[in-house]
């Protein structure tokens, strides 16, 4: 039973989130594309963790001591090959998918990819910490699954972007720099924790402040691509 009440609280947040840019979306997309963009974020978790592993371990093979290493750590083990993943599944996913013709569908399916690979994070997270599950799994669904949704919203709205707007060369970059860099300040904060219990209190108040920033950044982006397709579509 408790494994699947452990279950059930890893994955309902991120079918919150899933029902929510689903229903923002006024021509909704295939539910088979869907499908297949969440599955693709669950694909990339294996090879994310192999990358992770390698980095880890050539690059950090200590403990985390001073605030530097936390915020290398969250730039260059996490950020970079989780969000790189997920860009090479989002181009694989809309390279010739005839059913991307809006601006917010770039949202939608970067949103998908990156809450599917959140679900199963979410799942080894809160089956790593048995003991204390109801906790962590409270706190991910607040933050880290949230977070994830946030990170996928600003790669999709930069990639529709610079697909239906602006081809230019800051907008191509944008598409991994944005969520690279946010994943990667959110983890710095979330990281502070193993330097010093102080530390991470700190860390942790800064974590809300900027998670409430981006997603009203993002709440922000998702209505001006919402406001273009409106536009032209009506």
């Amino acid at each position: 039973m408790q494994n699947i009440l452990i279950i059930l609280a890893a994955l309902l947040p991120v079918a919150g989130l899933l029902y929510y840019i689903y229903k923002s979306d006024p021509y909704p997309e295939p539910p088979k594309q869907l499908r297949k963009a969440f599955f693709y974020g669950v694909a990339i978790i294996i090879p994310a963790g192999i990358i992770e592993g390698i980095i880890q371990a050539a690059f950090f093979p200590s403990s985390t001591t001073t605030l530097i290493e936390a915020a290398a750590q969250a730039f260059f083990v996490a950020a970079l090959p989780e969000e790189g993943l997920k860009l090479l599944a989002l181009w694989l996913l809309l390279r010739k998918n005839p059913y991307f013709d809006e601006h917010f569908d770039g949202i939608v399916y970067a949103v998908y990819v990156s809450l599917g690979f959140a679900a199963i994070e979410n799942v080894s997270y809160l089956f790593g910490f048995v003991d204390s599950w109801v906790e962590v799994g409270i706190t991910r669904a607040l933050l880290a699954v949230p977070g994830h949704y946030a990170f996928g919203v600003l790669m999709g709205f930069f990639y529709s972007l610079y697909y239906f707007v602006n081809r230019s060369k800051r907008n191509l970059y944008a598409i991994f720099l944005a969520p690279f860099i946010a994943h990667g300040i959110y983890d710095t904060f979330a990281f502070f924790d193993n330097v010093s219990p102080v530390w991470g209190t700190i860390g942790f108040v800064l974590l809300i402040i900027f998670c409430i920033r981006m997603h009203r950044f993002c709440y922000n982006r998702i209505g001006s691509h919402l406001h273009r397709d409106k536009k032209i579509f009506g």
